[in-house]
């Protein structure tokens, strides 16, 4: 059985309370139930995490592999846009990332559209709130098997 990583970057832990007209009312915990449900309907094991700590976040994306992980799915939030120190973990490592946001990042502030994370990662899915992540979820099977 395939393991996906998930990682949540900064502020993703106020889901629920943060702009709930930009990134919906479920919380964290929600979304991470529905990530859950959908990998486990699929016979796969996902580990949910979240840090609002950028080291953390190169960290868990570095030994990612060694704990078992096939692939990573990540929401880097702000970090989207200015973290190099991500983009080249990201780099890195022999595992498909997929890049996932709730919010279309393309059609917000302009200095929410460039991404320097998306261009080491497999693709980017962006713009269907918590659907994001199933989708992202199913872009990294699809990663692990090839296609």
């Amino acid at each position: 059985m395939p393991a996906i990583l998930v990682l949540h970057g900064p502020s993703l832990n106020l889901l629920g309370q943060r702009e709930p007209g930009v990134y919906g009312t479920l919380t964290l915990a929600e979304v991470d139930g529905a990530i859950a449900r959908h990998a486990a309907a699929r016979g796969v094991k996902v580990e949910c995490r979240q840090s609002n700590h950028e080291g953390v976040l190169v960290e868990a994306i570095h030994g990612a592999a060694e704990q078992g992980f096939a692939a990573i799915v990540l929401n880097p939030g702000a970090f989207t846009h200015y973290s190099y120190a991500l983009r080249d973990a990201i780099a890195a490592v022999r595992l498909p990332v997929v890049e996932v946001h709730l919010s279309n990042i393309h059609a917000r502030e302009e200095f929410r559209r460039h991404s320097v994370t998306a261009g080491a990662c497999r693709g980017q899915i962006s713009g269907f709130g918590p659907t994001s992540y199933v989708l992202g979820v199913d872009a990294a099977l699809a990663a692990v098997a090839g296609r």
